[in-house]
């Protein structure tokens, strides 16, 4: 039996409830039924696993795998899975290199079997890393089934964290954002971004989210947000924003005053 997360409200109120609780009902989550039974056979088998077509056909350590990383509905996409991984990450040429859902790219990565003579499955840690990222994701998708922008807010700071990583320009960096449907949609509901936004040219966009993050964190440049209170700001404006979408009851006027009015204007 897998651990049911409790989520009793929408918005920031369930939002406040899930966070002071988050310790507790993940320990609950990883110590049920089929989460544990799987992270016990990825750590018994996963150093049996030399090569990609190794981990593909195995469904349950692949399982684990994907989602580890966020990709869990390409489980029956195993001939593009293994194309990915033995690819690996190096080559220009790579698969994953030619994508720009990073998702992919960090899989191979972290598996190493297009990279290196010996893939990094055989390293002592590894299977810590994946279970780790394991557990974590498949406790927000089980979060996701309660309410979704609970979900969203829950992966907001890792997302924000890979897009930084990443590297590139500034620009580069907001592109990704455009580029994570999740991440774009967190985005346009905390700026208050009007429903045209969408439908507007990509680069238009970008000047939308710079002008938008310029008037709301005083800085146009994504690397605001190496500073984790404009995250936390950021991922409250989303849940604000989503309570009042949902007609639900704002406590606290003064959180929907402001909210209010820092709704941004823009002309397409």
């Amino acid at each position: 039996m897998t651990y049911v997360p409790v989520v009793p409200q929408t918005g920031l109120l369930g939002w406040n409830f899930l966070s002071r609780s988050l310790d507790v009902q993940q320990k609950n989550f990883n110590e049920s039924g089929v989460v544990s039974r799987e992270v016990a056979a990825f750590r018994e088998r996963i150093s049996d696993i030399r090569t990609a077509e190794d981990l593909v056909n195995d469904r349950e350590l692949l399982s684990v795998s994907l989602t580890a990383f966020g990709l869990e509905e390409d489980i029956d996409n195993r001939f593009f899975i293994k194309k990915i991984l033995s690819d690996g990450s190096l080559s220009p040429d790579a698969l994953a290199n030619k994508f720009s859902d990073s998702r992919y790219l960090a899989l191979t990565k972290a598996f190493g079997f297009g990279d290196f003579d010996t893939p990094r499955t055989q390293l002592s840690y590894f299977p810590d890393e994946i279970i780790s990222a394991y557990t974590e994701r498949s406790f927000e998708i089980a979060v996701g089934e309660q309410d979704e922008d609970m979900r969203m807010a829950l992966s907001l700071s890792r997302e924000v964290s890979a897009v930084i990583s990443s590297g590139g320009s500034d620009d580069t960096q907001w592109y990704k954002v455009l580029g994570n449907a999740p991440l774009k949609l967190m985005f346009e509901e905390a700026l208050f971004l009007p429903s045209e936004f969408g439908s507007v040219a990509i680069d238009k966009q970008v000047d939308i989210l710079k002008d938008a993050t310029q008037s709301i964190f005083g800085k146009s440049s994504f690397d605001v947000f190496h500073d984790t209170d404009n995250i936390d700001k950021l991922r409250t404006r989303f849940l604000l924003a989503s309570q009042m979408n949902n007609q639900q009851p704002v406590v606290g006027a003064s959180a929907a005053l402001s909210l209010l009015q820092n709704r941004i204007s823009f002309q397409f």
